[in-house]
């Protein structure tokens, strides 16, 4: 019904709404785990990205893993909802290529 699909929308937003989300969810999809401030986002200071990881990570998208070792370091993982994601990514990523060179970066 239209109300459950409106529902699952607003669902699926709220666990990837947010600035930094999406990109940071395509580096997990892209292999990149070991996420710093410096990765595809752009430059985002350490306090947001761990907000937004934090995030990611109670929404059951991604694990983290950290390892007692100087400096500490810390991997996240997608979990098997997290990879699920991938066809939506990869659609939006494609929409946004199309939008871009059809429109010169204007909707």
């Amino acid at each position: 019904s239209r109300r459950t699909r409106s529902s699952a929308a607003a669902w699926w937003l709220t666990l990837v709404s947010g600035k930094w989300k999406g990109l940071l969810l395509r580096d997990l999809l892209d292999g990149r785990g070991g996420l710093g401030a410096e990765n595809s986002a752009g430059h985002v200071t350490q306090k947001v990205l761990t907000a937004q990881l934090r995030q990611i990570e109670a929404s059951g998208l991604l694990t983290r893993a950290v390892y007692a070792q100087a400096p500490p370091r810390v991997e996240y993982t997608l979990t098997e909802p997290g990879y699920s994601l991938r066809p939506v990514l990869d659609a939006m990523q494609a929409w946004g290529d199309a939008c871009q060179k059809a429109e010169g970066g204007r909707i």
